[in-house]
């Protein structure tokens, strides 16, 4: 069993917080309990707080990120979790090329849809609100399958 998910981008600004807190609103609404769900980054922006675009798009869904810091993924972060969900195939690659033990763990968030999510990092609203879309289409096909 997956107990423990980490959901991984570039900065952990934008798309991984954003993507941890629609995850664990989806888990608790789907009455799924015992998990845990974090975020980092693999280059993150430490102690930085998210995108004000993200921030936005995710008080409009009644989640508050806004207090959230950025954190950098490592072998400690890597190796104490069950399921690690990245947000593209680049991603993946990284995390296996850092720790091997990732292998066999790491998947895209949209693996089952057979798509990446693109970062919106220092873009417009409407990129942010397309990797949403896509966040929460991952997310709805990981959830079936948790």
């Amino acid at each position: 069993m997956f107990n423990n998910i980490l959901v991984v981008c570039v900065g952990n600004i934008c798309r991984s917080p954003t993507a941890e807190a629609l995850l664990r609103q989806a888990l608790e609404d789907a009455n799924k309990t015992g998990y845990t769900v974090s975020s980092a980054g693999l280059g993150a922006l430490v102690d930085h707080a998210p995108d004000k675009n993200a921030c936005e798009l995710l008080l409009k869904k009644g989640l508050d990120i806004s207090g959230y810091k950025g954190s950098q993924i490592n072998t400690h972060v890597i190796r104490k979790t069950d399921l690690i969900l990245v947000m593209e195939s680049g991603h993946k690659n990284a995390l296996v090329a850092e720790d091997p033990s990732a292998k066999g763990k790491v998947f895209r968030l949209g693996e089952w849809g057979g798509f990446d999510i693109p970062d919106p990092y220092q873009k417009d609203m409407v990129a942010f609100e397309n990797a949403l879309q896509l966040i929460e289409r991952g997310i709805a096909q990981w959830i079936q399958k948790l």
